[in-house]
């Protein structure tokens, strides 16, 4: 019932605007609050990993999360400021241009993406992304996979190759993504001013428009590995333990048996007396 209660009374100040005339003041407010916090724990990402579960079950809605996690992008920049601010005097100047820079870079970034409503595309692609990965639970891995490993992997390569291969490898794929994206923009807002054919995807082979084929075969091969791993995997020890658990479970129903058998404890006991008897 606590939980509840606390949950409700979070849920209640961070999500609330104030009155219509100053309502675009809350945000700004949620992107102080976030610096601050953050430079109470000295670490962003603490900060974010916090508000992240509360987001998950409904508590903190993303439209508030967004400007907080903007906050906290400010609000770690205070750690590299206060160890610029300790270094020694022939250092300090270099140190202070240094901090300054990931304060500024951070300023920038706000201005770029939070003030114009329109310019908020993060909560946009946060929405997209989610619904992505609640239909299709193997999708967050693919897209870290290909955003954290592949991708700085591929750049990298190409900027060893030489910026004459980056910028010609790079070029094409970027204006390709450009085109891709105002195309979808026109399909969902002005199809009219769009071909015939370019209305939707559907003239693409179902692979390159959809997720569903892949859904359907990363599941199935995923079955079929669960289902066949002992055969898949010969170094695993799957085999080994079934067979050791079915052996202490024949064991013990044999124990089983032989406690609740009353024919075998009668005979026991016969047989003791007849001994007794005897002696």
């Amino acid at each position: 019932m606590l939980k509840g209660q606390v949950a409700l009374v979070i849920k209640k100040v961070l999500n609330t605007d104030f009155p219509f005339p100053f309502s675009w003041v809350t945000g700004y407010i949620a992107i102080v609050v976030g610096a601050g916090m953050t430079f109470i724990v000295q670490s962003s990402s603490v900060f974010t990993s916090a508000i992240t579960p509360l987001v998950g079950i409904g508590v903190i809605s993303i439209e508030r999360a967004y400007p907080l996690t903007l906050g906290s992008n400010i609000g770690t920049t205070t750690t590299a400021i206060l160890a610029a601010m300790a270094s020694p005097g022939e250092t300090l100047a270099n140190s202070l241009q240094i901090a300054l820079c990931h304060f500024f870079f951070n300023i920038m970034g706000i201005i770029l993406w939070y003030p114009i409503p329109f310019t908020r595309v993060p909560i946009r692609l946060a929405k997209g992304l989610g619904n992505k990965t609640a239909k299709y639970r193997w999708f967050a891995a693919v897209y870290l996979l290909l955003c954290f490993l592949v991708l700085p992997l591929a750049v990298f390569g190409l900027s060893i190759a030489g910026w004459q291969v980056l910028v010609g490898v790079g070029v094409p794929i970027v204006m390709f993504i450009i085109i891709v994206i105002i195309i979808n923009v026109m399909q969902s807002r002005c199809p009219r001013f769009l071909p015939k054919f370019l209305r939707n995807w559907d003239f693409l082979p179902r692979p390159l428009h959809s997720m569903a084929p892949w859904d359907k075969m990363l599941t199935s091969s995923m079955l079929f590995c669960g289902r066949h791993c002992c055969c898949c995997c010969k170094c695993s020890n799957c085999c080994s333990k079934d067979e050791e658990a079915e052996k202490i479970s024949k064991t013990s129903r044999k124990s089983l048996e032989m406690y609740d058998n009353p024919a075998m404890s009668t005979d026991e006991d016969t047989a003791k007396n007849i001994r007794a008897t005897q002696l």
